[in-house]
């Protein structure tokens, strides 16, 4: 008699500690700059602009700061997949990183300083961003691809880890020790995740980079349907308004800030281009065959989704902005630092990360609801907008001159954090499943880039305020311009949220781990 062999259960790659140790001490130096960057500019650096328009700045400052950290991903990407593979980018950009923390430490009272620490800790964590997420998943193959979201679950959860106490300890370190102690020490901790990631070097599965090789590539293709000859040319033309408008744009960096400006032509330049490549994309099939076109097609849509999870990030990012500000009205106990709020969001991650997998989907699956990837994005956004709602309610009762305790942000913040999970957790192991081989980093930066639009809405929003007419409609409505503009960022998540459910409906999943 013989007995059939039982197939070998799915191992989990050895390596990931690495990756996950580097990770946690890496989002601990981030979210400790990060969570009290708006109430150091506010407190210390800003000091000499006058406090009404101190607010303002302080948060053109973070989402301008956020808008870069997002907007290197689309560097970091592209230099990993077409010249140096994913660790070696990894591992140089972490130094530039460290020497951005160093920065920030010594020049606590210089703005050119200090501006370019930031400027280098976007340029180090923009550029890593979507390269650690995405060397995970080569840590995977088709035969233990199933541990993969387990994984990707746990990198967020890690992430949130370092958060959460970076949350809660470097506003105490800010107020009770300054500047330089509280931006140090996450630059000590920088240097610990650098340190970890080499460690694990001779473990790794090293991906070798071939974008540069790939005569299909993505962007190959794309220029190949624009400008193959053939009877119409709406498609070029629409890439060339994209173009045009774009070149305006920059014009405008004057009113709109230059990072803004950038934000806005590239933004041009990607939405008008993709549009007019998918009309004539089946001209490319002639020279780079019917797969490579299919797989750019498939791409195009994914940018789609990409584009509407933008008004998700809108929200999410102003509870360090917008939401701190707010808990400074509130009433709280006197060693309460408004920015320790914050902590709350990791805390929360941490638990709903779990019970999610372990009680709501389960339970929803055996009520017959089949909880998608895609499903879960879209709730995500809907969610964000009702946290919004909330706090737009709470703003109108502190415009009134009512009391409100701090205590009340909880609710938003469960809301939010809900929202993340589904939305960023999901999105990550999503963006990476949908990529081709040859633009794991490059989609992944996509991914990423979706967070600096998301801020750039942001950024657009405070500038309309500052404009005649819409201060004047706003006074109309009897609200303030904070409380209009809460309302008006729930109404663009929930509309995003409806859009996002109609169009997921006709995406087509793939599958695109390596064999």
């Amino acid at each position: 008699m013989t007995h059939k062999a039982t197939p070998a259960l799915p191992q989990m790659p050895p390596q990931i500690p690495y990756i996950i140790g580097n990770e946690g001490c890496e989002r601990f130096s981030f979210y400790g700059m990060r969570n009290i960057l708006t109430v150091f500019l506010m407190s210390s650096l800003l000091l000499s602009i006058p406090e009404p328009l101190r607010k303002g700045e302080a948060k053109d400052v973070f989402h301008t700061f956020v808008i870069g950290v997002y907007f290197f991903p689309l560097l970091g990407g592209w230099l990993s997949d077409r010249f140096f593979g994913k660790y070696n980018t990894i591992f140089w950009l972490s130094l530039v990183y460290c020497a951005g923390h160093a920065c920030l430490a010594l020049f606590e009272d210089n703005l050119r300083g200090f501006y370019f620490g930031l400027f280098l800790i976007a340029l180090g964590s923009g550029g890593i961003k979507p390269l650690v997420s995405a060397f995970v998943g080569d840590q995977f193959d088709k035969n233990n691809r199933s541990l993969a979201q387990k994984v990707f679950d746990g990198f967020y959860w890690i992430i949130n880890f370092g958060s959460f106490f970076a949350s809660l300890l470097m506003p105490l370190f800010l107020k009770q020790f300054g500047g330089s102690v509280a931006f140090g020490i996450p630059g000590v901790f920088m240097f610990i995740a650098t340190l970890v990631f080499w460690s694990g070097r001779k473990k790794y599965v090293h991906v070798a980079p071939t974008a540069g090789q790939d005569p299909n590539s993505f962007l190959k293709v794309i220029r190949t349907a624009l400008s193959a000859p053939g009877a119409g040319r709406h498609g070029l033309w629409l890439a060339l308004t994209g173009a045009a408008l774009a070149v305006f744009s920059l014009t405008q960096y004057t009113a709109l800030g230059i990072v803004p400006a950038l934000c806005c032509a590239l933004v041009l330049v990607m939405g008008f281009g993709g549009a007019g490549a998918w009309l004539q994309l089946d001209r490319a099939t002639a020279k780079h065959g019917a797969e490579a076109v299919a797989g750019v097609r498939t791409v195009l849509r994914l940018l789609v989704l990409f584009a509407l999870v933008t008004p998700f990030w809108s929200l999410f990012d102003q509870k360090a902005s917008t939401w701190v500000l707010q808990a400074d009205q509130m009433s709280k106990p006197g060693w309460f630092q408004s920015s320790m709020m914050q902590a709350l969001n990791p805390l929360l991650v941490m638990a709903l990360i779990p019970f999610n997998n372990l009680v709501l989907y389960p339970l929803l699956g055996r009520l017959g609801l089949r909880i998608t990837a895609l499903r879960r994005m879209g709730a995500g956004i809907a969610f964000a907008g009702v946290a919004f709602f909330v706090v737009a309610g709470f703003q109108l009762w502190l415009d009134s001159a009512h009391s409100v305790s701090i205590v009340w942000q909880i609710l938003p913040y469960a809301l939010l954090t809900f929202g993340e999970v589904l939305v960023s957790a999901t999105g990550l192991e999503f963006a990476y499943s949908q990529a081709p081989l040859a633009m794991k980093g490059v989609i992944t930066s996509f991914w990423n880039l979706s967070v600096t639009v998301g801020n750039l809405w942001v950024l657009l929003s405070n500038a309309s305020v500052k404009g005649p007419t819409l201060t004047a409609y706003i006074q109309r409505t009897g609200t303030s311009v904070t409380a209009f503009q809460m309302f008006f960022f729930a109404g663009f998540a929930l509309l995003a949220a409806l859009l996002f459910a109609l169009y997921a409906r006709g995406y087509e999943m793939q599958d695109n781990y390596r064999n």
